[in-house]
């Protein structure tokens, strides 16, 4: 059983800081850094510092796609990637030093062709085999038909694999419409699927359990931000609690988590295990700059605190 993640709206992400936000000036940035991104990719540069291997899949295109792959290459991630036409987009943080507050800036994509779409999905085929790991995480680019993905989980239907998605709106909602291995809302986006604008805990639990008992996915973990993170699963609802740290950065924090959580799996932890694993993971990115995701010495020291 191997790990495939796929990652359709990569990004080239940049951070740097700032002394003081002033509209107007021309603000002097210092420590510029570049991560490769995208939800998908975030996942695999954490599994890979778990000492889980994964293969990640993506389109590029242009010199910004060229450098995301090189930046994962230096952090010897196994890149399965297709070229497409236009330039893989660039996403930009800004961390203000006098107020310890980020700003993110996220950039668009443009649709790629058919024919790269049918290629992209030919290598997911390639690369994913019998009883196999499949995380989709991340947005669709605009201009992808909104069932992009679940045309691409029905592919792998016969091949028996556990599919894991991290995406939100309409796309999850279509993704639904499959059996799922695992999904990650958050407390809005659950809300929304309940039809409602808010929940209560007992209805959150409640409408989790529903999704399980419905065959939508065998686990339902739901964020629920500072506070941590429940799972409901066949068995039940387990809690974990985040302990409380001074964030730097919320960029990739969900992505830590699933990575957290793929590797409870992976080492068949139980429901509540996969669960602190998850929530370490994603308090993990936190304590990092910029878009430098969850270390194994923070996610240790986290650990002991859950």
């Amino acid at each position: 059983m191997k790990v495939v993640t796929l990652t359709i709206n990569p990004a080239l992400d940049k951070s740097a800081t700032v002394k003081e936000m002033i509209p107007f000036d021309k603000l002097e940035c210092d420590d510029i850094t570049y991560h490769p991104g995208g939800g998908g990719i975030n996942i695999s540069r954490v599994l890979h510092r778990l000492a889980i291997e994964s293969h990640c899949v993506f389109p590029y295109g242009g010199k910004t796609g060229e450098h995301l792959k090189e930046l994962l290459q230096e952090q010897h991630i196994e890149v399965y990637a297709t070229p497409i036409s236009i330039w893989t987009r660039e996403n930009f943080a800004i961390f203000n030093t006098a107020t310890g507050l980020q700003y993110r800036f996220g950039m668009p994509t443009d649709s790629f062709s058919e024919s790269e779409m049918k290629q992209l999905e030919a290598l997911v085929n390639e690369q994913v085999a019998d009883g196999d790991i499949f995380v989709i995480s991340g947005s669709l680019p605009k201009g992808l038909p909104v069932n992009y993905y679940s045309k691409i989980i029905k592919q792998l239907t016969a091949k028996g694999v556990k599919v894991i998605v991290d995406t939100s709106g309409p796309v999850f909602n279509e993704v639904l419409k499959n059996e799922l291995f695992l999904i990650k809302p958050n407390q809005k986006e659950l809300a929304r699927l309940a039809g409602v604008e808010s929940q209560t805990k007992e209805e959150q639990e409640a409408f989790a359990l529903k999704m399980v008992a419905d065959n939508i996915a065998q686990y339902v973990v739901v964020s629920l931000g500072k506070d941590g993170a429940f799972i409901a699963h066949k068995n039940g609802v387990d809690y974990v609690e985040a302990p409380v740290i001074s964030v730097k950065s919320t960029i990739g924090a969900g992505d830590s988590m699933v990575a957290g959580l793929i590797y409870g799996i992976v080492k068949n932890e139980t429901p509540k295990n996969m669960l602190r694993w998850g929530v370490a993971c994603g308090v993990s990115a936190t304590l990092s700059e910029g878009s430098d995701l969850a270390h194994k010495h923070n996610i240790d020291a986290v650990l002991k605190q859950l």
